[in-house]
């Protein structure tokens, strides 16, 4: 019978979430992953093709995450995706982002890919994750410096958390009826940084302050910090000058109306996640 559900990206910030949402309600899945270490995993390479034909075997739904590290994730993914559909899958939940128009850079190639190959097809498109703070990029200035470093001046973000991203992933892939399409996750409010640090501060009784910084300044502070090659850098900065004039200004009902119940706040996100700011 064919009722499986493969997640790519099983060991992931949202891949996780989803195969435990999906145990939690009882569908068959399968967690993809280069590295298997329980019983509902299966090994799965992106850059290894032995690895795709089992890992499809009984897979009726997928859901795709791009292979991490991977600029121009299209021409990686077109070969499993047509031996996903050749083997008998029926259904594509892609996880993408509310900056990635159909047809653009990055997961945009594959959203339009999807639109034009796939059975079905529903393409995921959140806003900033909020565990950009308690996992990611944020977290070690947070709970170190007090700190968040930003480009986005006064920009809103309808911050989500991972677990409603989860949710209307789920849904979308076992929903009996789907509708082909696109649609924007956002949390229920937009939210300035400043607005950010404030929560934090409030929670974690000590202040966190949002430092403003040019586009240049938060490229050079990508490459002093993190590393990053001055392309890349860039690139992210350029996405925080996006923020800042309005791109991610906007909420949706996609959650409540897709998952049934409200998006998380990031007040009750924070109260949760306390703990991980608190200095070691």
């Amino acid at each position: 019978m064919r009722d499986t559900i493969l997640v790519t990206g099983g060991t992931g910030t949202t891949g996780r979430r989803v195969s435990a949402q999906l145990s939690e309600r009882g569908f068959c899945y399968r967690v993809a992953t280069r590295n298997p270490s329980a019983k509902d995993h299966i090994r799965f390479d992106w850059m290894d093709e032995t690895t795709w034909a089992a890992a499809l075997e009984g897979v009726k739904g997928v859901y795709l995450v791009a292979p991490s590290g991977v600029t121009e994730p299209l021409p990686v993914m077109i070969p499993f995706m047509e031996l996903a559909i050749h083997n008998g899958v029926k259904r594509f939940v892609l996880l993408s982002a509310s900056s990635l128009d159909v047809g653009g850079p990055m997961m945009g190639t594959v959203h339009a890919w999807l639109s034009d190959h796939a059975p079905e097809w529903v393409v995921l498109r959140p806003t900033w994750f909020m565990q950009n703070f308690s996992d990611g990029q944020h977290l070690a200035t947070i709970r170190d410096e007090g700190a968040i470093y930003t480009a986005t001046d006064q920009g809103r973000v309808g911050f989500i958390d991972a677990e409603d991203i989860a949710a209307v992933a789920v849904e979308a892939l076992t929903q009996p009826e789907c509708v082909s399409g696109d649609i924007i996750l956002t949390g229920p409010a937009a939210l300035s940084y400043d607005a950010v640090a404030q929560t934090l501060s409030d929670a974690l009784k000590h202040p966190v302050k949002h430092h403003h910084l040019s586009v240049d300044e938060l490229a050079a502070r990508h490459m002093d910090q993190s590393g990053l090659p001055e392309p890349y850098a860039r690139t992210l900065a350029q996405m925080d000058a996006a923020i800042a004039a309005g791109s991610e200004d906007r909420v949706t009902d996609t959650v409540p109306r897709m998952a049934g119940r409200p998006a998380r706040a990031l007040e009750a996100f924070v109260a949760a996640n306390a703990d991980v700011w608190s200095k070691r």
